[in-house]
């Protein structure tokens, strides 16, 4: 089984910066991707970015240059940094991670979840 355990987030001002972390405890499993997704009430959850085992990344355009994430691959790490936040950042972020026995058999699972509210 895949736990999935987030810490950071909170109310910050309009150009500040907050850090997101996720831990994965998984069990004879391999994480593939992993990442940050974030939803607002009313609203479909949309990725804000993800990074695959060798590193390579995907950022939602509205977030490029921005938002950094990172991962350890040795602690099972997630980490997004958010720099210049706007108002428009507010939401509850999801911390996520592609895991399986092998690369052809995979399932998506999820964290509790971290609110993040931007004020102006």
């Amino acid at each position: 089984q895949v736990q999935l355990v987030e810490s950071g987030g909170g109310l910050v001002q309009a150009g500040g910066s907050l850090r997101l972390s996720c831990a994965a405890s998984v069990s004879s499993f391999g994480i593939y991707t992993m990442g940050w997704y974030r939803q607002d009430p009313g609203k479909q959850r949309e990725l804000v970015a993800r990074i695959g085992s060798g590193g390579s990344t995907n950022y939602a355009d509205s977030v490029k240059g921005r938002f950094a994430i990172s991962r350890d691959n040795t602690k099972n790490t997630v980490t997004l940094q958010m720099n210049s936040l706007k108002p428009e950042d507010t939401a509850v972020y999801y911390c996520y991670a592609r895991c399986g026995p092998t690369p052809w058999n995979l399932k998506d699972y999820w964290g509790q979840g971290t609110q993040v509210t931007v004020s102006s």
